[in-house]
């Protein structure tokens, strides 16, 4: 009974990252594809470089 419970705890752990980049703003189309690439194959420590990188790029929406 605790096995699947343990199980199930882990998965959301290792997809939270995931869906926080998801729903994140800081990053659109291709660049967010690329971070939760990186969230898949290197796990937390690309979380990690998404909060302090994200954006790459600076946001040209503004400028006109």
């Amino acid at each position: 009974m605790e096995m699947p419970f343990i199980l199930l705890v882990v998965a959301l752990i290792w997809v939270l990252p995931i869906i926080l980049i998801t729903m994140s703003t800081r990053t659109h189309g291709g660049e967010k594809v690329a971070w939760i690439l990186a969230i898949m194959f290197i796990s937390w420590l690309a979380w990690i470089f998404y909060i302090l990188l994200a954006p790459i790029k600076p946001d040209n929406a503004g400028y006109k």
